[in-house]
């Protein structure tokens, strides 16, 4: 037996710890210390007790992006957990990823475990290569498991990215974050718990010497324009077609831009994802409200296209590999005009997202 095993009695959460002694964490939040024999002492001491709902287990995953298969529960009673919902192309999953790093990097020796659940937004987002290229990318090295059918998504009632849940050593979920930003309150939670983790393991908490986030460089996000998508399924802001209509469509856009409404130029095949230009010379217009522009976008063939804001040019670029691009970065917040020149066939617009 080694010096420290955990391991579960009926409803009993049992930690041998050595020296002939084990902690018993029993139903309402106590433990007991008791010798290794069995024999246990009346007196029993407190720890921290939160409301929250037993852990969900990760559902019929469809791959392991960088580690070996593993479950949740087999760190229940280890490990406190941060259950992370993302899809690599989201830009508000991107910009917490460098949180993430910190928080594995600062708590991972002390008892903290990041489980991200890959759950795509795109079909393109299945592929576990382009999943692991982008994992290696954004240097993440927690363990990334693949979501492709949302089973675990499902399980957890998930609807957004990201999403955050804190699940503690016990196995409830005791904190739930929607979205970016609460980065200081959400590490004051994880160092509650892996203190009461220390606590219940009987090992010393590790010395903090401020908080991770406090490293990481803010961004500033501006945005005041809605996620908006191209295919069918979700174009509710597209405004110079037939919206939720698949099939081709032969547009012209308007002289004067509304806000926050999408049109499109030229011939364009609308699928439920994406919308294809099956013609030269068409072109996206959107007034958007916001100082960065990104564009889910690919193509199977190598497709230029050049990017004007409010009439002048910015910049020109080649889209490829299904994945975010960065249209617009650094203008003065506020209203401006993005209009998209495409000057071959085959560009596939899946969204515009804002920061």
């Amino acid at each position: 037996m080694s010096m420290k095993e955990v391991y579960t009695i009926g409803a009993v959460l049992v930690v041998l710890v050595g020296a002939g002694l084990a902690f018993l964490l029993l139903p309402g939040g106590k433990v007991a210390i008791c010798e290794a024999s069995g024999s246990c002492p009346p007196q029993t001491m407190d720890v921290m007790k939160r409301s929250g709902e037993p852990y969900k287990e990760i559902v019929d995953p469809s791959g392991f992006v960088n580690t070996d298969p593993i479950t949740i529960g087999q760190f229940i009673g280890k490990k406190v957990i941060l259950l992370d919902f993302l899809t690599y192309s989201c830009i508000n999953c991107q910009r917490t990823f460098p949180y993430l790093n910190a928080w594995d990097e600062k708590y991972r020796d002390q008892g903290l475990l990041i489980i991200g659940i890959h759950t795509p937004e795109f079909a393109f987002e299945k592929d576990i290569n382009t999943v692991r290229e982008a994992m290696q990318k954004f240097g993440i090295t927690h363990p990334i498991v693949l979501d492709n059918d949302y089973a675990t998504w499902n399980a957890y009632g998930n609807r957004y990215w990201p999403r955050k849940y804190l699940i503690d050593i016990h196995g409830n979920v005791v904190y739930d974050h929607i979205g970016e930003g609460a980065y200081e309150e959400t590490e004051a939670n994880i160092r509650e718990l892996l203190a009461e983790r220390a606590q219940v393991l009987g090992e010393e908490m590790g010395v903090h010497d401020g908080l991770a986030v406090d490293a990481v460089a803010r961004v500033r996000v501006s945005a005041r324009s809605p996620e908006t998508y191209f295919g069918s399924d979700r174009n509710e802001y597209l405004g110079n077609g037939t919206r939720g209509s698949r099939g081709t469509q032969v547009l012209t856009a308007p002289q004067t831009a509304q806000m926050d409404t999408l049109y499109l130029e030229g011939t364009w095949e609308i699928t439920s994802e994406y919308a294809k230009n099956v013609g030269v010379d068409a072109r996206i217009v959107y007034r958007f409200d916001a100082a960065d522009v990104y564009f889910v976008a690919g193509a199977e063939k190598p497709v230029e296209i050049s990017v004007f804001v409010d009439g002048k040019y910015a910049n020109t670029q080649t889209i490829r590999p299904n994945t975010l691009y960065t249209l617009v970065s650094g203008a003065a917040a506020g209203a401006h005009t993005l209009e998209v020149r495409i000057h071959s066939p085959g560009l596939e617009a899946y969204a515009f997202t804002f920061g």
